[in-house]
């Protein structure tokens, strides 16, 4: 009976992590946040102001008018007390006395609706005064929920971000694990970023300064074999996983900060999802 060759195990790749620094455009969003409650609260502040002001002017003209109206009524009293006793002395008839009454009730109607309508406008003006300072502090309110719910979701996209040692034994950059972090990463500006959505095939696809061919997917064990060119050279990536860095130089470049970084995030059925990320003076180039 034969016997079988021990086959050395290949040893699963460790991977250290680390936690990324707090980045600076974090801190400066944060800054824009709070400047932006300030500003709208300070906007709130003088818009309730402003109405408060109309409202008390709108109060201080109802009192003076009040005040007119009852001068108007003891001068009317006043005025019909003098012509009935000039009346008297003059002799004036009852049916003139009578017309004059009827003019004088007349009038004193009209002023009364006059009132009614001018104290309805000013009730209006009021009314609208307090719904105007309801909805500008709904509306700050409101945008003080919206800003820390943006705060918050910085706050975990941050904290997704990670350091992680390469295939190539070389700490990464800071490493994305979905395309929420991608899109973080690019808006830091520090690389430049290519995405791709590669399916296995014979034929080469350009991602950024490189072309790439998918090889082999192995969604079981979320993994792949890929192979890069660049330089005219073609490196072989074999039994990759996901989330992890694949590193490599382009010619002539050895130093940490021109390697290039390929990094798949999503393994499907002959297919992976990733990025790669290149220094931005080389992708230049």
């Amino acid at each position: 009976m034969g016997l079988t060759p021990n086959v050395p195990q290949q040893e699963e790749p460790q991977y250290t992590y680390e936690t990324a620094p707090t980045p600076r455009w974090v801190a400066i969003l944060f800054g824009i946040l709070i400047v932006g409650v300030g500003a709208l609260a300070y906007s709130g502040y003088s818009a309730r102001t402003s109405l408060q002001t109309e409202l008390v002017e709108a109060t201080k003209s109802m009192d003076l008018l009040s005040q007119q109206l009852e001068q108007a009524n003891d001068q009317i009293a006043e005025l019909r007390g003098k012509f009935e006793v000039t009346s008297e002395k003059l002799g004036v008839t009852q049916s003139e006395l009578d017309r004059a009454r009827q003019l004088a009730t007349a009038i004193r109607k009209e002023q009364r609706e006059s009132d009614k309508q001018l104290l309805a406008k000013i009730g209006e003006v009021e009314q609208e005064s307090a719904a105007k300072l309801g909805a500008v502090s709904s509306d700050v309110a409101g945008a003080k929920s919206d800003i820390d719910a943006t705060r918050k979701d910085l706050e975990a996209t941050k904290a997704g971000l990670q350091r992680v040692v390469g295939d190539a034994g070389v700490m990464s950059g800071l490493i994305a694990t979905n395309r929420e972090e991608l899109e973080s990463l690019k808006r830091r500006g520090e690389r430049n970023y290519f995405e791709f959505d590669l399916k296995k095939s014979k034929d080469l696809e350009r991602v950024g300064p490189i072309q790439v061919r998918l090889n082999k997917v192995d969604v079981k064990r979320s993994k792949y074999t890929m192979t890069v060119y660049s330089d005219d050279r073609s490196i072989e990536k074999k039994d990759k996983t996901v989330n992890e860095p694949v590193q490599f130089y382009p010619a002539g470049a050895k130093s940490r900060g021109s390697i290039y970084e390929l990094v798949v995030y999503e393994v499907q059925k002959d297919r992976v999802i990733g990025y790669l990320s290149a220094p931005k003076e080389i992708a230049r180039q």
